[in-house]
Order: C-alpha cells, then sequence, then structure tokens
C-alpha cells in the first residue's frame, strides 16, 4: 500500500475545518487566545456546517495530487452551501490574501475572515463570485456537472473535480448530466473527475442515493458509463488513506484513457471511455457535535446548517462550541501569530495551480476575441426593400459557419442546443464540424464526430450548464432554441446574470465573452407545432433582470441578424437575447444599413413612411419582430393607398431596450430621443413580437405613453396558417389599419368605408382558410409595393 503524508492532509483538513467552523459563528478571538465569550459571537448565526468537513476533504486531497502530478486543475463546488469551506482553503493556500489585500494569512485576517462571511458588508454563504477559484454559484442547485464538462470542453490539459451533493443528484439537471461522458472527447477535451458526496441528508429528509443499497448506487453510475471508486468511513485516518488511494487511482485510469485515445486518434473504438467517479461517504457534519441538548447531530439532518443556536444564550452551547473548535487542535495548526505551520501548508501546490488561483476560474484571463469574418461575405443583397425573402437563421449559419472554420486551430468557440440545429437552419454548420458524439454509431447516423463542436442533447438544462462552463472559463459560444422552451432554462439565466452582475463590481474578475442566446421556431411561425409551441415570454423574465447585464434584440431581416449576432459575438459580461425568424422572411436592408440600424437600435424607416420629415406625422406605427415588421409595413401600404393625405411614420426597434429611460438601462433613450421618434402627443400603434405589456412596461414613464397602443400575442393560438396566428392576436395588417382609424383624430368619419373593407377582409380570411387551408392569396403573394 503507498505510503501517504496522512499527518499533514490531517493537519490541512482540521485547519480548513477550524476555519469553517469560525467562519460561522465568530466575530472576535480567532485564535481562542481567551476563553469564548458571547461577545466573541455573530449575533445572527449564518451558514452551513453539514457539508463543509467533506468538501474540505476532497480540497486537502486535490492540493496533493495537483501538486506531486503537477496538474492543471479546477474544481465546481456543487453543494449549495459550502461557502465556509471552499473560503476557509483560499485563505490556507493564499490566494485570498492575493485577492483581497486586507485579510492578510495572519490572526487579525483570520478575524476578518471569519466576521465577514454572512455578515452585512461581507461575503455570502454560498460559493459565489467573490470566492477565488469559483466558477459556479452554489445557490441553486443541480447545475455543477454541467459546468464542469463545459470547463472541460476544448482544454485538454485540465481536470475538472466536481462535488456533487447528494441533495443536488436528487435534480433533474444533474441527473441528465451524468450522460455529458458521452460528449467529451478524450483527444481534445479535459477531463471530469465528479466526487459524489453523500452524507445522507438534505436540510430535513435524508437523500435519495445515500439511501438505495449500494449494490444499486453501483449500477446506476455504471449504467450511466462511469466506474465508480468507493471512499466510506468517519475515522480521519482511515479516510484519508482511501481518499489518497482513490484519488490516484481515479487519475491513473484518466490519464490511461486520455493517453490512449491521443495515441490511437479517430480509431480508438466505438464505445465512448468509462471514466471514474469517486463516491465519498461521510457523515452530514462529520467532527462537529455529536449531540445537543440531548439530541444527535453529527450524522443527522440537524448538522445541516447551525448545529449549536444559542450560542449568546446558552453558556451550555457557548461551552460545547469552545470544546468543539478546540478538537481541532488549532495551536498545532497556527503559530502564535495566526499563521498557517508548514505542516498545514506542506500538501498545497503552487502559483497558478492553487484552486484559488487557477486561470480558468477566472475566464476573462484567457479569453481571446473571437475571429469575426466580414458580414459583407454573407449579407443577402437587397436592391430593394420587401422584394426578396430568406431564412434568417440559415443565413447567420454560414456566417456562423465561417467562425467554426476559423477557431478550428483555437477551438475555443461552440454551438449548443437541444436536438434542433438542423431544425433551426444552421446545418451548415456540419461543413465545419460534426456533432459531438464519443458513443456507439450507426451507418444512418449523419454528422456525428468524435471532436465535433456542435453539441446537441435533449435538455435545455444541460446545454445552458455546458454553455455557461465553457464561457467562464475564457471560451464563446451560441445557445439556438425553439422560443417556448427557453423558459425551461429560466432559473439558470437568473443565476449567470447574478454573477455576471456581481462580477461587474470585481476587478479582479476579467470580462468574459457574453451568453449568447439565439430564440428562433418562435411563436409566430409554428406552424406544425402549434399552441404548446408558442410562448414569447422569456425576454419578459430576462428584461426583468440587472439592466448593465441583459439585452434584447428583435432583429426584422436576415441582414439585421447578421449584425446583431456580430455585436453580441464581440459583447463581454452579458446575456444577449436575439429573438429572430427561421422561416422565409422579407429582406428590408442592405447590410450596411443594417449595421447603422442595430448601432441605433431603433429608427425610423423613411422609405416605409409618408412622413416626409417637412410636417409632423399623425400617426407612427412602430414594430418589434420579423412578423410584426411585416404586419406593419403592409399596414403602412394600405394606408399609402387608401389614405394617401395621412402622415405616417415608421420606427422599428431591434433593441427593445431602447424604450426604457436611460436611467433605467445603459442602452435606453433619453426623453428627448425617445420624443424625437414617437411624438409627445401623437398616437403610436406598436406591433410587437412578444406580449403587449412588456412594450407598456418599459415606456410607462414616457410623456406620449397615454397616446400608446400595442398589439402582440395574447395567448391565442393553434396548428393553423402564419396569417390566421397574427389575426387571432390582433396583429394583422387589417386590424392595425383599423386601429390607425380609431386613433388619429377625424379619421373615424372620413374613413368609415376603409374600416369597414378592413373588417371584411379579416372575414373574407376567416372564411377562406378554412376552405383552402391556406392564406389569401393577397396576404401569401403580398411583397412591399413602393
Amino acid at each position: 500500500m503507498t505510503a501517504y503524508p496522512i499527518s499533514e492532509l490531517d493537519a490541512h483538513w482540521r485547519a480548513a475545518n477550524y476555519l469553517a467552523v469560525g467562519q460561522i459563528y465568530l466575530m472576535d478571538n480567532p485564535l481562542l487566545a481567551e476563553p469564548l465569550r458571547p461577545e466573541h459571537i455573530k449575533p445572527r448565526l449564518l451558514g452551513h456546517w453539514g457539508t463543509s468537513p467533506g468538501l474540505n476533504l476532497v480540497h486537502t486531497h486535490l492540493n496533493r495530487v495537483i501538486k506531486e502530478r503537477s496538474l492543471e486543475a479546477l474544481c465546481v463546488w456543487g453543494p449549495g452551501h459550502g461557502g465556509p469551506a471552499v473560503l476557509a482553503n483560499s485563505w490556507l493556500e493564499g490566494t485570498y490574501t492575493e485577492t483581497y489585500p486586507g485579510v492578510t494569512r495572519d490572526a487579525d485576517g483570520m478575524a476578518k475572515l471569519f466576521r465577514q462571511f454572512s455578515f452585512p458588508g461581507g461575503v455570502p454563504s454560498h460559493v459565489a463570485p467573490e470566492t477565488p477559484g469559483s466558477i459556479h454559484e452554489g445557490g441553486e442547485l443541480g447545475y455543477a456537472l454541467a459546468h464542469a464538462y463545459g470547463a472541460a470542453f476544448d482544454h485538454p490539459g485540465l481536470l475538472v473535480a466536481c462535488v456533487i451533493g447528494d441533495g443536488e443528484a436528487e435534480t433533474g439537471p444533474l441527473a441528465a448530466s451524468w450522460h455529458a461522458n458521452k460528449f467529451l472527447d478524450p483527444v481534445h477535451d479535459g477531463a471530469v473527475l465528479p466526487v459524489l458526496h453523500l452524507n445522507g441528508y438534505k436540510i430535513a429528509n435524508p437523500t435519495v442515493l445515500s439511501r438505495i443499497p449500494e449494490d444499486e448506487l453501483d449500477a446506476l453510475l455504471r449504467g450511466y458509463g462511469h466506474d465508480p471508486l468507493y471512499v466510506t468511513g468517519s475515522d480521519p485516518a482511515q479516510v484519508h488513506r482511501a481518499m489518497a488511494g482513490a484519488m490516484d487511482d481515479a487519475l491513473d485510469r484518466i490519464t490511461a484513457i486520455q493517453q490512449e485515445a491521443r495515441s490511437t486518434g479517430a480509431d480508438r473504438g466505438r464505445e465512448y471511455a468509462r471514466w471514474p467517479v469517486i463516491v465519498l461517504r461521510t457523515p452530514k457534519g462529520w467532527t462537529g457535535p455529536a449531540t445537543v441538548d440531548g439530541l444527535p447531530v453529527e450524522g443527522t439532518w440537524r448538522a445541516h446548517q447551525v448545529p449549536l443556536a444559542e450560542v449568546r444564550e446558552n453558556p451550555a452551547h457557548l461551552k460545547q462550541l469552545e470544546e468543539w473548535l478546540r478538537s481541532y487542535r488549532p495551536e498545532e495548526l497556527f503559530d502564535s501569530e495566526g499563521r498557517p505551520t508548514p505542516q498545514v501548508l506542506e500538501c498545497l501546490p503552487t502559483g497558478d495551480r492553487r484552486l484559488g488561483a487557477s486561470p480558468y476560474a477566472n475566464g476573462g484571463r484567457l479569453v481571446q476575441p473571437l475571429p469575426l469574418p466580414a458580414l459583407d461575405l454573407f449579407a443577402v443583397p437587397v436592391d430593394k426593400p420587401g422584394s426578396t425573402l430568406h431564412e434568417p437563421t440559415r443565413v447567420l449559419g454560414r456566417f456562423l459557419t465561417q467562425v467554426m472554420r476559423d477557431t478550428a486551430g483555437q477551438r475555443n468557440f461552440r454551438v449548443v442546443g437541444p436536438d434542433e440545429t438542423a431544425s433551426n437552419r444552421l446545418d451548415d454548420l456540419y461543413d465545419a464540424t460534426g456533432k459531438a458524439w464519443q458513443g456507439m454509431t450507426e451507418p444512418t447516423d449523419r454528422n456525428l464526430s468524435r471532436d465535433g463542436r456542435v453539441m446537441e442533447i435533449l435538455s435545455e438544462h444541460v446545454c445552458q450548464g455546458w454553455l455557461e462552463g465553457y464561457l467562464l472559463t475564457g471560451r464563446h459560444g451560441l445557445f439556438s432554441t425553439y422560443e417556448a422552451f427557453a423558459h425551461i432554462v429560466d432559473s439558470m439565466v437568473g443565476q449567470h446574470i447574478k454573477w455576471l452582475k456581481t462580477s461587474r463590481d470585481l476587478s479582479w474578475r476579467a470580462p468574459i465573452a457574453s451568453l449568447n442566446y439565439l430564440l428562433t421556431s418562435h411563436v409566430w411561425r409554428q406552424d406544425n407545432n402549434g399552441f404548446s409551441h408558442q410562448d414569447p415570454g422569456f425576454v419578459d423574465h430576462v428584461l426583468n433582470k440587472s439592466p448593465e447585464v441583459v439585452r434584447v434584440y428583435f432583429p426584422p431581416d436576415a441582414n439585421t441578424l447578421l449584425a446583431v449576432a456580430d455585436h453580441a459575438l464581440r459583447s463581454r459580461d452579458q446575456v444577449n437575447v436575439i429573438v429572430a425568424g427561421k422561416q422565409p422572411c422579407f429582406d428590408w436592408l442592405p447590410v450596411d444599413e443594417a449595421r447603422i440600424h442595430v448601432a441605433r437600435g431603433a429608427g425610423i424607416w423613411d422609405w416605409a413612411g409618408t412622413d416626409d420629415g417637412a410636417r409632423e406625422p399623425d400617426v407612427v406605427l412602430a414594430c418589434a419582430g420579423d412578423v410584426p415588421t411585416m404586419e406593419v409595413l403592409a399596414a403602412s401600404a394600405l394606408l399609402r393607398e387608401h389614405l394617401p393625405s395621412l402622415a405616417v411614420r415608421v420606427v422599428n426597434v431591434v433593441d427593445i431596450a431602447r424604450l426604457m429611460p436611460h436611467e433605467e438601462h445603459p442602452h435606453g433613450m433619453t426623453d428627448t430621443e425617445y420624443n424625437a421618434l414617437f411624438t409627445t402627443d401623437k398616437p403610436v400603434v406598436f406591433a410587437y413580437h412578444g406580449y403587449p405589456w412588456l412594450i407598456h412596461r418599459l415606456a410607462y414613464r414616457r410623456t406620449g405613453h397615454a397616446h400608446l397602443h400595442v398589439r402582440g400575442y395574447k395567448e391565442s393560438g393553434t396548428t393553423t396558417t402564419p396569417f390566421d396566428m397574427v389575426v387571432r392576436n390582433d396583429l394583422d395588417r387589417y386590424r392595425l389599419v383599423m386601429d390607425v382609424i380609431d386613433r388619429v383624430p377625424g379619421l373615424a368619419d372620413r374613413a368609415a368605408g376603409l374600416r369597414q373593407a378592413m373588417t371584411d377582409r379579416r372575414i373574407r380570411h376567416h372564411d377562406w382558410i378554412r376552405a383552402h387551408g391556406t392564406d389569401l392569396p393577397e396576404v401569401a403573394d403580398w411583397t412591399w409595393p413602393y
């Protein structure tokens, strides 16, 4: 049996445990230089002890193997309340002091470390952006393993350890993430070492995986494609030996898998590698109080948070806390000045190999600009607005294909999505790369590749987690999905936005590439899927979030989509939501005008209206989205034909945040800018892609809000014709003309005949589609007539 430096490992582990307990309880007397008194205790005891000793054990043993093997490593800390442990280890290895020089690695710094934890003006109880070495917010469970795989993709020299709490293991996203090993290429990617930490309990209940028989757990993990290694116990010396052996065994297996794959290349067989996983069983709240007030604590759910809850008020609890802290023998771990002793530090790696200093955990240090090609190479010609049609996402796909080709050497760009790349018209990507796939193949398969950089798995959660991990470790990407099902990752994008918002305030965190969504197969063109696939509300959710981070774009045609994508892929520290159709769409703007339009975010389309600039408009027709834009332009053409004296202004909005006041969003317009576009007192009929009340919410403070009338999706959908969808939701051209007649003073009387004609056309449409199954010829064959 290999002889491991158990005394050094145990010293480091005990020091980390001591620091974790101190963060939860103490605000003074960090070295116990005098007996504990109530005033040494925090007035509010916040934080979680239960998972901390297990995390400290993993951190300690990762330190050893990183140092001995000169590894580049990163760890994703999945358990939701692991802050005390990861902060403790960062302080011990010195990265915390390097990041925050005021928290020195001595008694004074230890006191600051303790006091700031879960304290006003301090740091969160979760692993968070403020934590050196972290890429993962521990507040919401389920994403650790997907993040770990995302970090490993295209980093062939990187080991990504991932601690999975047994509570987290019960979530759907985590359960699906076990399948990510079928997408990890041992040649071009790094390795992921999952550590499933079974301590038996969640907040108040046992955990599923800790209570099933071990043979069932073993069969489950082997069924996922892993080879499990087990570490079980409560005796520290025995667990240290077992954990050290498991770590070495796991890393030897990983090395063998990678060496074999990298020597055989593409001819390495049909089955994906069976990577190791460590199953660590230790008691919840290990080394903490065995009982409190006569009730069992260690090894039970009572150890989850604060085992001794009345330390200030109850002398017995205060005495028990002091005994608990002294059980770690701090006098052996820290010198008289509070500095860690050499024995504690012996197992630590140095420099950037320390987990808290890993450049992979601060991806902005590694990120390189994408080599984006010139848009002119992919733009569609527009000699006359509204006379030709293209599928916008197919045009974008050609642009992305070139990006994929140009990053073949760097391997720092990926496109992810749930089985919809071809459906969303992005399949030209397969000319540059295949779909990542390590499993068995059949002769009928197409475009699968061991080293592919298009990622498809039918779990939006896993797609999002992969891309977040990829971006947070210094790369670029795009998430393409059906618009209606982006809601599946509502919580995940919320957490990522919070991460970015916090990171922006940390000078030491370098900006990362933005998280870019392409939402397509959208609400207005779900011809074969119907009502279940019609939901444009993801943008409402996103626009509730931090304005400095979120951007939402509605490009009206192919060239504008190219310009938006170019902008989004160049941006940093943002979440960009791009909503664009995949069905044939009219081309409105040449690419140079599209660039200008995107830079403005909103603008007057002079050619589309009859507002010649010499007089005020009688009405403003505004639009955001490809289908609303077409309906507004068709309505404008009808008004020009039937009411030629009416001054109509057409405004297109591509950046929806432009509607917000400048004080509330960095892209928002000043009142002067807004009024110049929309006027202060003229009726505005706004055709919007999504739920109409969002526009009212964004513009409610504007002077002309009382004159704003918005048409949009009203949750009226079915499997029907494209034009019937807009009719059902009162977004159609005829309804818009009627809205203008109803709202422009004096038109109701003199345009009554036109209004009636518009009503009649809607009725005729209703009868026509039921007789013919297609839209009216005047709609289906319409082009811009001017």
